[in-house]
């Protein structure tokens, strides 16, 4: 942890400490650290939060955290009622320092993660094993750097019958990777729970984030930056933590993926100054990825750029960025939104659309001079301009301001050097026509007649086949057609209508898309219909 960051932590705990009526001391500025193992065991100081600081014949000072419950301290009282006790609340790194002087991290030799075709138990098992033995720090810090190196996305734990399965997200598909003991992930989860400003005990789902450096019994230095999900399940809380590991430098709209024809759409978009971006897809479709590429490329000296996220997931010199808790004060994207309007802004990124307060108050921002980027969570483009039109109803003046729903999902990229080619069957020669034949007629059709296709290798390297993720988009433009369609009564405007009208003008569906992908042997088409359907 850096001496800034330790700092700030001891003036939080100070603040924390007054607000209790409690004392408190900075254990950094303590320079010879004393251990009294024969007062409490280790067991105790983890289990009750609390570490002896000071001890003699006739007093015990203990440091506790701002977790330490007021009956450990009354049964420390009562202990060692021939001496006197007193309480000094400690940081929580303090605490985990004298942790560490009590129990010494043992010499770990970490094994690296890997993902195979076939689930490897030994490995699995050695991992198990490796993380039962170290500090819940550690297994924080060891499970991320070992995400990171697998380009992971997500690491999942998930609470079941006998034990805690630990799995990571490569390429949109999830791998096991180890099982943690009841009692280890509680530990773990203390931790997290801390450091994310989380409940352990809360009924309901939780969001947080972590953004701080640990140390590995290794030696070795990782930066955590983490956003944290938590339900509680049956059998206890189980977590999600999203990886933020994308460099503002690969944040571009070049590396996007952008056809040349989708890259014209966007650029056409974002040179206006006015109107709206909505960026749809579920979980994981990469929607912030494209919406911070926007932002980095309209990111200039002459335009004011300010944001609205929950979280704040990527820094970026130049724009405003706020934090929005929709549950702190009452006051959500709509309320900041309406306030920061007032800041004069070139551009707005909102976070996501969630209700129709913030979505009338995001048009309105479109239709008087801004430019306005969000995403939306819909299975389409069409499908999410529909419900957009639940939200803020039949109303032209508002449907204008829209200028481009970007619909989009990740599927996995075929290994070039492993991939193995196959001519399809006659049937599959038959669907492939059903479909190539809805392209719209701006598109030019290709010819299959003696297609080759190709399904995925394997080899040491990439167990699996593929190699990373490719998008697949559907651009719905507002165009004269659309804006036809949208003019009808409401009862007779239909999701299946617009995305129909959308075709006819020119948009290629998400299918589409990917099956133009898999002919180009970029992906399978089983990947496409796994991901789009």
């Amino acid at each position: 942890m850096s001496q800034d960051a330790r700092l700030d932590e001891e003036q939080s705990t100070l603040r924390r400490s007054r607000i209790l009526g409690l004392a408190y001391i900075d254990t950094s500025a303590i320079p010879d650290k004393q251990v009294y193992k024969n007062t409490v065991s280790y067991e105790e100081m983890d289990k009750l939060r609390v570490v002896p600081l000071q001890v003699d014949q006739s007093n015990i000072y203990f440091g506790i955290t701002t977790t330490t419950s007021q009956q450990t301290m009354n049964a420390l009282r009562q202990r060692f009622s021939n001496q006197r006790v007193t309480f000094a609340i400690v940081s929580e790194t303090g605490y985990r320092e004298y942790l560490r002087l009590h129990n010494p991290p043992k010499q770990v030799e970490y094994q690296d993660v890997a993902i195979a075709a076939t689930n490897d138990v030994a490995l699995f098992d050695q991992v198990s094993a490796t993380l039962d033995q170290v500090l819940a720090d550690d297994i924080l810090a060891y499970l991320v750097s070992q995400a990171y190196q697998l380009h992971a996305s997500d690491i999942h734990m998930e609470n079941q019958k006998e034990a805690v399965r630990i799995r990571f997200r490569v390429d949109g598909v999830l791998h096991p990777i180890a099982q943690l003991s009841q009692n280890k992930y509680r530990q773990l989860m203390s931790s997290l729970a801390i450091a994310a400003n989380v409940s352990t005990s809360s009924e309901d789902a939780q969001s947080g984030h972590i953004n701080r450096e640990y140390t590995l019994a290794t030696g070795e230095q990782v930066t955590v930056n983490l956003r944290i999900e938590t339900v509680p399940t049956v059998y206890g809380q189980d977590v999600v933590m999203r990886l933020f590991n994308l460099h503002v430098e690969m944040m571009s709209i070049d590396k996007l993926g952008l056809s040349t024809n989708e890259r014209q759409v966007v650029d056409d978009v974002i040179k206006h100054p006015t109107g709206m971006v909505l960026v749809v897809g579920p979980t994981g479709s990469g929607k912030t990825t494209t919406l911070y590429s926007l932002i980095e490329t309209l990111n200039t000296e002459e335009r004011k750029i300010i944001t609205l996220e929950d979280p704040v997931e990527y820094f970026i010199p130049g724009v405003v960025q706020i934090p929005v808790r929709g549950d702190e004060n009452n006051q959500g994207f709509a309320d900041r939104l309406r306030a920061v309007l007032r800041l004069d802004p070139d551009t707005l990124m909102v976070g996501e659309i969630r209700d129709q307060d913030t979505a009338r108050t995001a048009l309105q921002a479109a239709l008087t001079g801004h430019l306005v980027l969000s995403t939306f969570h819909a299975s389409s483009a069409s499908a999410a301009l529909t419900r957009m039109l639940d939200y803020i109803g039949i109303n032209p003046l508002f449907a204008s301001a829209i200028h481009l729903v970007m619909a989009q999902r990740l599927i996995r990229r075929l290994d070039d050097a492993t991939k193995q080619p196959y001519q399809p069957d006659a049937a599959l020669q038959q669907q492939l026509h059903a479909i190539l034949d809805t392209l719209p007629p701006q598109v030019q059709k290709p010819d299959i007649s003696n297609l080759t296709l190709y399904k995925p290798g394997q080899s040491s390297e990439h167990p699996f086949g593929f190699t990373g993720q490719i998008a697949i988009r559907e651009q719905l433009q507002m165009t004269q057609g659309v804006q036809q369609v949208l003019r009808l009564p409401p009862n007779q405007i239909s999701t299946a209508m617009l995305e129909k009208q959308a075709i006819a003008d020119g948009m290629l569906t998400m299918l589409q898309d990917g099956l133009l992908k898999a002919i180009r042997g970029e992906t399978t088409l089983e990947e496409v219909f796994r991901v789009v359907g």
